[in-house]
């Protein structure tokens, strides 16, 4: 009788479907790119040592919802310091020489400030969002490209 070593299962996961190349030039690869998306593939993942414009551009993936989340934010953080700032001198009337009472150019650091606090914790919060209720394809974690290497995996094959 074999006992099953319960390690096998945590280093030796199952095969992920698919097909795997390894290209050597960033030309090789837009032009496989391109060739899947005539046959009609969809779903496959490209590794490369370091980003390209041309691989980018071959995937025609959508625009990450993620700034629409840093231009909310900001717009809100600068309302919220003009309105903060506008606010208090009105509240605390300090007439100093004649000047306004609710001047704008002294509240501009305030409301820059605001902006960027409030579109960074904008940002944050629209990658937890999409990183929480995007839905993703399994990866297979193992493929790595060396230096000199890009490569493209399909994983629905036909």
């Amino acid at each position: 009788m074999k006992l099953a070593n319960p390690l096998t299962a945590i280093f030796h996961p199952p095969p992920t479907p698919g097909v795997l190349s390894v290209f050597g030039h960033v030309d090789a690869v837009v032009d496989a790119i391109g060739q899947l998306r005539k046959a009609g593939h969809t779903d496959f993942t490209v590794y490369s040592p370091i980003p390209r414009h041309e691989i980018e551009d071959a995937l025609e993936q959508p625009v990450s919802p993620v700034r629409m989340f840093t231009l909310i934010g900001g717009i809100a953080g600068c309302a919220v310091g003009a309105w903060v700032t506008l606010y208090m001198s009105y509240d605390w009337p300090l007439v100093l020489g004649g000047k306004p009472i609710g001047s704008i150019p002294p509240y501009v650091v305030i409301m820059f400030e605001m902006t960027i606090l409030f579109g960074a914790l904008s940002t944050i919060l629209g990658i937890l969002f999409n990183a929480l209720f995007a839905a993703s394809a399994p990866r297979d974690r193992r493929l790595r490209p060396s230096l000199q290497q890009r490569q493209v995996w399909d994983l629905r094959p036909r």
